[in-house]
C-alpha cells in the first residue's frame, strides 16, 4: 500500500513541535517551505503530553499543529507516540517496566522501556492509538501512520516467563515434545511441568561477551528470541488493528533498523502496509554496506518500495565518532536510497533539539536557527530536485536475477552456537557475497529459505547452518529446474531447534551438493590455507588465500574445482560443483579471500548471462528501477574524484539536469545522475 495521492517524492522528517514555543512553529513553516519540506512525522515521543493522566487527554496543541501544517500544504505521517510511556504509568503500573538480561528491574526512563507482554501497556497504547486515529481520521493531509519507534525491547520478567510457557504449549503441544526438541536429557534438564520452564537469561543458560552471546541450551535461547520477536510484534499489531478499523485506506508502518538482529523483520513485514527504516551509515562505511541494508528492507515485502523514514542531514549523536557528512554526501546517500527502492527521503530531525542526548544530532534547522548553513542549503537543493522528479518513480521496482538467503532464525542459531569459531559472524558472510555483486552493479534481492525462487537464476546461501522443514526441497526444486545454488562451510548442520541432523553434514543438502563433510577445522587468526584451482579456469587465479573455517569433505558425485593447498588435508576438495537436474549446486568449503568471492561471483554471472548495462569504474554505483515500460537508471559517483561512465548507444533524459545524455557521462565527485531511457 503506497502513500496516498502524492505527485512528488515525500521530503521531510521527524518534527517535535511540543519541544518548542508556538512562536517557533511559524518560523518552522517558513523554513520548511524554503527547504521544500512537504511531509513531517509527528509526534513520535509525545505520550506524556498527549495523556497527562490515565483519565485525561490533551490534543489541543496537536490540533494547532495539524491546522498549521495543512495551511502550509505539508502532509503528516502521524505517529502514535507509544515508544516512551509517561512517568505516571510506570509509577501506577510498575509491571509495565521490564526486567533486563541480568535480572534487574528497570526504572522509568529512556525509551522503548516497557515489557512487551505487559497487558496494561498494551491496553493503554491501543487506547491512545485509537483516540488519535478517531480524532484525525478526516485530516486531508494525513498520508501515513507510524506506530511506536525502533522496537527491540526484550524482557525477562515473570510475566514474560508465563507468556513464554503459553507460547511453547501452542508451539509444541506436549511437555514430552518440548523435551525432545530442546534435547533436555543433556545435563539433566528434563522438565515434567510447564511451570518448571525458566526464561533463558544471564541468570541461568546464557552469557554475553564482547565478541558474542552464548548459550548452554541453544534450543531454549532460540525459541526465546522467536517468542520475544512475536511478543513485540503483538504490541505493534494491537495498535495496527485499532488504527486500521478507523482509517482502513491509510498505510501503516513502523521504522525498522536494517540488519537489526533481535527482530525477525521478514515476519514483521507481513503485517506492515509499507516497510520503513532508519539509515545511519558511519563515515567509513562502504557504499555496498548501506546498499545491502536498503535492498534487505526492499526485499522484506517482495521488492515493494519502502520509506526512508530517518537519516541524518549531517552527523549522528550516538556513534563513537560522529563525523559530519562531507559536501554532497547527504544528497548522494539520499539518492542511493531511492536508487534501491525508497519512495521517500526523510530525516531525523527537522529542528535540532536544545537538550538531552540528541541535542548534537544534526537537523535541517540547526541550533543557528536560520537558513544560512551549508546543511540547510544542501537540503534545499535536494528538496527542489525531488520535487522536479514528480511521481515518475513512485511504485517503480528493481529487477534481480540473484537472491541471497537471509534468515533471522539461522542468524540467531549460528551465533548462539558453541563453536566452531568466535570469528564466524553471519552478517559478515552475507556482506562478502553481496559486496561482490554490488561491485559489478548486479542487483540483488534477499529471500527466505522457504521463499519463492522462480524469479531467480542464482541463489546464494552463505553459512546456512540451520535447515528448516521444506528448505532443502525448495533448493532442490530450484536447481533441478536449471538454477545455480551456492552454499558454504558450516551449512546444513542443524534443524529448526538447533539439533544436529545425523548421518553426515550437510544432512538434507547432501544429495543436492554431492558430498558429505567429515570434519570442520577452525583456524586461528594468524593461520591460513589456500584455495588452489585444479585446472585453468577462466576468471580465476591459480590460488587464493582462505581461513577461519575449513571443511574437510568427501565427494559423492560432485566435481572438484579446487583443493586445499596445505595442512594434512592438502589436496582435499575446497570448491565443488554438482550437476542436479538441469542446474548446478556449488559448495565453498572455506572462508575465501575477497578476491576469490569476487571472481566466483563474476564466474556465476557469466555462466548465467547476467551483467550490468553499463561499464563503470570502482565506487560508481548503478541501479535501475522500472515502471510501466519505462526504465530509470541511477548513477552515483561515490569517489572523491570525477568519473566517466559509458552509456553505450542509448539515448537518455537526464532528469536532474533536464537535458539529454548520450555517449560518455561525466560525473563530478559525489555527484548523481538519474536517467530515463528515451
Amino acid at each position: 500500500m503506497a502513500l496516498k495521492n502524492l505527485s512528488y517524492i515525500p521530503f521531510g522528517g521527524d518534527y517535535n513541535p511540543d519541544q518548542w514555543p508556538e512562536e517557533i512553529w511559524k518560523e518552522d513553516m517558513r523554513l520548511f517551505k524554503l527547504a521544500g519540506i512537504n511531509i513531517v512525522t509527528l509526534p513520535v515521543f509525545s505520550w506524556a503530553r498527549l495523556q497527562p493522566a490515565e483519565d485525561s487527554y490533551d490534543f489541543d496543541w496537536l490540533d494547532k499543529i495539524f491546522d498549521l501544517l495543512l495551511k502550509n500544504n505539508i502532509n503528516v505521517c502521524l505517529a502514535t507516540s507509544t515508544a516512551a510511556q509517561p512517568a505516571w504509568m510506570s509509577l501506577k503500573y510498575p509491571e509495565v517496566l521490564p526486567v533486563d538480561f541480568e535480572g534487574r528491574k528497570r526504572k522509568h526512563g529512556g525509551r522503548v522501556n516497557f515489557c512487551p507482554n505487559s497487558k496494561k501497556y498494551r491496553e493503554l497504547s491501543v487506547r491512545l492509538a485509537g483516540k488519535i486515529a478517531e480524532r484525525y481520521k478526516n485530516s486531508t493531509n494525513l498520508v501515513a501512520w507510524h506506530i511506536g519507534n525502533e522496537y527491540g525491547n526484550y524482557c525477562y520478567c515473570d510475566n514474560c516467563a508465563k507468556e513464554f510457557r503459553l507460547w511453547l504449549k501452542e508451539r509444541y503441544g506436549t511437555i514430552e515434545e518440548l523435551n525432545k526438541r530442546w534435547n533436555m536429557n543433556f545435563w539433566g534438564h528434563t522438565v515434567y511441568d510447564w511451570d518448571e520452564i525458566v526464561v533463558p537469561s544471564g541468570l541461568n543458560e546464557m552469557w554475553k561477551e564482547p565478541v558474542r552471546d552464548g548459550s548452554c541450551f541453544q534450543g531454549i535461547s532460540l525459541d526465546y528470541n522467536r517468542f520475544m520477536s512475536d511478543s513485540i510484534l503483538a504490541c505493534y499489531l494491537g495498535e495496527y488493528k485499532a488504527i486500521k478499523e478507523i482509517t482502513p485506506d491509510i498505510p501503516i508502518t513502523t521504522n525498522l533498523m536494517g540488519t537489526f538482529k533481535p527482530l525477525d523483520y521478514f515476519k514483521w513485514a507481513e503485517h506492515m502496509d509499507i516497510v520503513s527504516w532508519d539509515n545511519y551509515p558511519a563515515l567509513t562505511d562502504a557504499p555496498a554496506i548501506t546498499a545491502l541494508r536498503h535492498d534487505l528492507m526492499r526485499s522484506l515485502k517482495g521488492g515493494q518500495p519502502f520509506m526512508l523514514m530517518e537519516q541524518t542531514p549531517s552527523q549522528q549523536n550516538w556513534q563513537y565518532y560522529n563525523s559530519v557528512k562531507r559536501p554532497g554526501v547527504m544528497r548522494l546517500q539520499s539518492y542511493q536510497a531511492v536508487a534501491h527502492g525508497a519512495d521517500t527521503v526523510m530525516f531525523f530531525q527537522l529542528r535540532q533539539s536544545v537538550g538531552a542526548c540528541e541535542k548534537y544530532h544534526a537537523a535541517v534547522i540547526s541550533h543557528a536557527g536560520h537558513e544560512n548553513t551549508r546543511v540547510f542549503k544542501e537540503c534545499t537543493h535536494l528538496g527542489k530536485e525531488l520535487m522536479s522528479i514528480g511521481d515518475r518513480l513512485f511504485d517503480s521496482k528493481l529487477k534481480s536475477k540473484i537472491g541471497i538467503i537471509f534468515d533471522w532464525d539461522n542468524w540467531w542459531a549460528l551465533e548462539f552456537s558453541s563453536g566452531p569459531s568466535v570469528e564466524l559472524k553471519y552478517l559478515k558472510q552475507i556482506e562478502k557475497y553481496y559486496s561482490a555483486f554490488h561491485a559489478m552493479n548486479i542487483p540483488v534481492d534477499f529471500v527466505r529459505p522457504e521463499g519463492d525462487f522462480s524469479a531467480y537464476d542464482i541463489i546464494i546461501a552463505p553459512v546456512l547452518y540451520m535447515l528448516k522443514p521444506g528448505a532443502a526441497e525448495n533448493f532442490e526444486s530450484f536447481v533441478e529446474k536449471g538454477g545455480s545454488f551456492v552454499t558454504t562451510f558450516f551449512s546444513g548442520y542443524v534443524d529448526g531447534n538447533d539439533r544436529v541432523q545425523l548421518g553426515g553434514y550437510p544432512a538434507q543438502l547432501r544429495k543436492l551438493l554431492g558430498l558429505w563433510v567429515e570434519e570442520i577445522d577452525a583456524l586461528f587468526p594468524n593461520m591460513s590455507n589456500s584455495i588452489v584451482m585444479k585446472a585453468h579456469q577462466e576468471h580465476f587465479r591459480k590460488e587464493y588465500n582462505c581461513g577461519m573455517l575449513c571443511d574437510i569433505i568427501n565427494t559423492e558425485g560432485a566435481e572438484v574445482l579446487a583443493v586445499y593447498g596445505s595442512d594434512f588435508y592438502e589436496g582435499r576438495p575446497v570448491l565443488t560443483v554438482n550437476k542436479f537436474g538441469t542446474g548446478r549446486a556449488y559448495y565453498i568449503a572455506s572462508d575465501g579471500e575477497e578476491a576469490f568471492i569476487k571472481d566466483f561471483a563474476k564466474y556465476l554471472c557469466e555462466e548465467k548471462g547476467i551483467n550490468s548495462s553499463f561499464d563503470a569504474e570502482a565506487n560508481v554505483e548503478i541501479t535501475q528501477r522500472f515502471k510501466d515500460g519505462r526504465e530509470f537508471t541511477f548513477i552515483l559517483n561515490h569517489n572523491d574524484h570525477e568519473a566517466t561512465v559509458s552509456l553505450g548507444s542509448g539515448n537518455y533524459l537526464d532528469i536532474l539536469r533536464s537535458s539529454e545524455a548520450e555517449g560518455n557521462l561525466v560525473l563530478k565527485a559525489k555527484d548523481i545522475a538519474v536517467l530515463e531511457k528515451i
